[in-house]
């Protein structure tokens, strides 16, 4: 009975030393990480930066000839898709597909006269025009009298669009067409 008693209590003694033992070791694993050998490298790794495009490299605006007419009369004071109200005083347009808030710039193809205008209504509502000036961009470029004729519509790059209204006014090229790019 003495020597049974001296063999449970030696396996009770070993398994509680092993027990231990294997804790210590998964303590000891997660305190030290895996060994995880470098990757091979080939030749000095330099780091290369990574070229900018200049302004003078950056791609040209769209441009698009797109049917334009303006605003008649009794559109004052109406509420715009963007929530202003309508002036026919300022330099905005109606655009069916440009994003509200941008700036464009619109120059009539049968004269050169441009405007810069800011899209901030959703039109016009006639098949076949993509644009409805202001009375006031109109006029500049010369479209009130005709009411309806081909443009070019230059979307203007974002820094240009900074989300404020157009107040510098309109742009006019004297003598000849300006260069907007492929059309």
């Amino acid at each position: 009975m003495h020597c049974r008693a001296i063999i449970i209590l030696v396996a009770v003694l070993g398994a509680a030393f092993l027990g231990c033992q294997g804790q210590q070791q998964a303590q000891m694993a997660a305190i030290q990480p895996a060994y995880v050998p470098p990757a091979p490298s080939i030749g000095p790794q330099i780091p290369l930066p990574i070229p900018q495009p200049s302004s003078a490299q950056q791609a040209p605006a769209p441009t698009k000839i797109v049917k334009a007419s303006w605003y008649g009369p009794g559109m004052e004071g109406h509420r715009t898709a963007s929530g202003e109200v309508y002036r026919p005083t300022r330099m905005t347009a109606a655009s069916k597909t440009l994003p509200i808030g941008s700036l464009v710039k619109v120059t009539n193809a049968s004269n050169g006269r441009s405007v810069i205008v800011k899209v901030n209504d959703r039109g016009p509502h006639v098949r076949g025009r993509s644009l409805d000036l202001s009375a006031a961009a109109a006029r500049h470029i010369g479209l009130t009298h005709k009411g309806v004729g081909d443009v070019k519509v230059t979307v203007l790059p974002s820094k240009q669009n900074g989300g404020t209204e157009n107040q510098s006014g309109p742009t006019q090229n004297a003598g000849s067409s300006p260069d907007l790019g492929n059309s």
